[in-house]
């Protein structure tokens, strides 16, 4: 079942014992700290992991202002962007060397593909991913509203329980990657 982000905040308020909320607008300590702490939540848990859900490959428009060394052409990053993981060039997502700075892409061909974290709706978020998120949440939520630090402690063994179960079974919906190109395989003939 898809949650909204009221419902995903809602669902960590309860874990830690605190009141629902019905709207991040409605004045009370659990819908300010929602609020303030939601989006830098998701996008860190979506960063720290190729997630499947969240990974996606775009060509990228080249800029007509060239990095001043290291590199000949800049790209722009997709609105969407969180993190890089690897640059390709057309029909290949890896294998060119690249480097994000000043939020571009600098790399030498003229053309790039870029593989990367976006951030989905949430919405498009699997059921794994919710719980990992919901016990993050619960885990940041604890301090502010509860200011119990042991609790707090706990939270965060959970969320990261919740986590490591969210890459486990996300790692399982794509073919396991082959060794390719190693040199020791070439080398015994």
């Amino acid at each position: 079942m898809a949650l909204p982000a009221l419902a995903l905040c809602s669902r960590a308020l309860i874990k830690i014992g605190a009141a629902t909320i019905a709207s991040f607008d409605e004045g009370t300590a659990e819908a300010e700290v929602a609020a303030n702490l939601y989006p830098s939540v998701r996008d860190a848990l979506l960063s720290a992991y190729p997630w499947s859900f969240a990974t996606a490959q775009a060509s990228l428009p080249r800029l007509a202002a060239a990095p001043i060394a290291d590199y000949a052409h800049a790209f722009q990053l997709p609105p969407d962007f969180l993190r890089a993981l690897s640059a390709g060039r057309s029909g290949q997502g890896r294998g060119v060397p690249y480097r994000i700075a000043e939020n571009r892409l600098h790399a030498d061909p003229p053309e790039i593909v870029l593989t990367y974290i976006f951030r989905p709706p949430e919405q498009s978020f699997p059921p794994f991913f919710d719980a990992a998120l919901i016990a993050r949440l619960a885990a940041e939520f604890v301090i502010p509203l509860t200011e119990n630090t042991a609790r707090a402690e706990l939270m965060f063994r959970l969320a990261e329980s919740e986590f490591r179960a969210a890459r486990l079974t996300d790692s399982q919906q794509d073919t396991p990657l082959a060794v390719q190109d190693f040199s020791l395989i070439g080398a015994r003939g």
